[in-house]
Formats: C-alpha cells, structure tokens, sequence
C-alpha cells in the first residue's frame, strides 16, 4: 500500500469521528462517550506495547544493544516530554471541572481543541518512525504493521473527532463548522508523521528510542486524560469494558496484519 494512504487513514478517523455532529440531535450521551473514551485508551494502550515497545526491543536487539535499554530510555522521556508539554503549554484536561456561561463554555470548547491536537502529535510522531522503519528496512517493522498502527490510531480518533465537533454544536456552534474544528485536530498528525519521514536518515541509530518515546508519550496521554475521563461519575464499568474492547481489538489488528 502506497506510504501517503498509510498516512492519511488516522487523519481520515478524525474525520468520520467529527461526521458524527451531521447526525446528533442534541448531545452525545454519557454513556456512549465512556465507551468511546475508554475504547480509545484501550486501542492506545495495546499500539504503545504491539506497535511500538515490542519494534523496539526487536530492534535494540539487532544493533546490539540490550534490548530493554532503549525501550526504557525512549518510554520515559516520552512521558516526561508530554509532562513538560502539559505544563507550559495551557489547554483543559478532559476531565476538568466544566465552567459555567456561554463564554465559558467557548473557551472550554476552544481548549479542549488545543487539547486533543496537542496529544496528536505523538501519534503523528509514531507513524512517522514507524514508517521510516519500513522504509530502512527493518526487521522490526513492515507497511503492514505501520498499516495496523494507522487503523489502530484511526479507531481512536473516531471518538477523539466525535468528542471535539458533538459539544461545540451543542454549544451553539453550526454543524459545518463544529465539523471542520473537530477535524482540524487531526491535522498534526499527518503532518508530525511527514517531518519525521524526512529526518528518517537522521533518526536510524535512535529509532528504537524513539518508537518507545512515541509510545510514552501515547501512554501519558491514556493515563492523564483518557482513562480518569471514562472513570468519572457513574457507570465507570463502561469506560473499562471500552478499554478491554480497545485493546483486544488493536492486538488483533496487529498481530493478524503484522
């Protein structure tokens, strides 16, 4: 399969995820967005160990290094960055306290765009390295898996887009343009992926670094957002059947396509 098909399938998630305001008629149900909240952490948890941690050691092992090694190194740093990235750059944690008033809400709504485009530019980074693996050659890594990873990520922006465009047109905002934020927030990934392609030479020693720091950085994400988003209130069990949902379905994909 062509390397910008690959590309543009996680952007494509997003899209279809934000389609969904053409046919809301109020607001997406609590319950439904547990579900999808969880399911996307499950589908980020499995592609951080299957797509990226395992590519990893597999590829620490072939330069002769100690294969965990890298994988440590990468996974921390990945978390720290987001960490960092969290700290200085403003935005609204999902599962913040939700302001009160209409230009309250705006900002939320502005917020929680700048939030969810901030977290995926990791993602965005691991197809990248991803594909630049498949590209060098890599043992670790073929087209099919970077194909498994793309549809992995794309399942999980289906909600990500969902939960972007659903409460800005509850908010008052049109149905097209509620639409047209929500997937903007996916054009980083695309984006991230290419600029990191285009350093592929430079990034061959390190790529089992950074496969591990793009599948840190997708773990903080899961851990700091989308798990205590889907554990909030009631019919918390929900939002865990999505995450076993998730990640059973994402293994599969990578494992039957890889």
């Amino acid at each position: 399969m062509n390397m910008g098909i690959i590309l543009l399938i996680p952007f494509l998630g997003t899209t279809l995820g934000s389609a969904m305001v053409f046919f809301m008629k109020k607001c997406i149900h609590k319950t439904i967005e547990k579900l999808l909240i969880g399911f996307a952490g499950g589908v980020m948890i499995s592609a951080s160990f299957w797509s990226l941690l395992m590519p990893s050691m597999e590829m620490a092992t072939e330069q002769h290094e100690i294969s965990w090694l890298p994988a440590s190194i990468g996974f921390l740093l990945g978390i720290f960055f987001l960490l960092i990235l969290d700290s200085i750059i403003p935005h609204l944690h999902l599962h913040a306290d939700k302001p009160e008033g209409i230009k309250a809400k705006i900002k939320e709504s502005t917020m929680l765009v700048l939030a969810v485009t901030l977290h995926n530019i990791p993602e965005g980074m691991a197809m990248g390295v991803t594909l630049a693996g498949a590209m060098i050659g890599n043992v670790g890594i073929s087209l099919v898996g970077a194909l498994s990873l793309a549809i992995g990520i794309a399942i999980q922006n289906f909600p990500e887009g969902a939960i972007i465009s659903m409460p800005l047109k509850s908010q008052g905002m049109s149905k097209s343009k509620a639409f047209i934020y929500g997937t903007l927030s996916g054009i980083v990934e695309p984006i991230s992926a290419v600029i990191t392609i285009l350093l592929t030479n430079a990034i061959v020693p390190i790529l089992p670094y950074l496969l591990a720091f793009a599948a840190g950085a997708m773990m903080y994400v899961v851990v700091e957002e989308l798990i205590p988003e889907s554990q909030e209130g009631e019919h918390s069990n929900i939002g865990t059947i999505g995450v076993a949902i998730g990640f059973v379905i994402m293994m599969i994909l990578d494992v039957a396509l890889g």
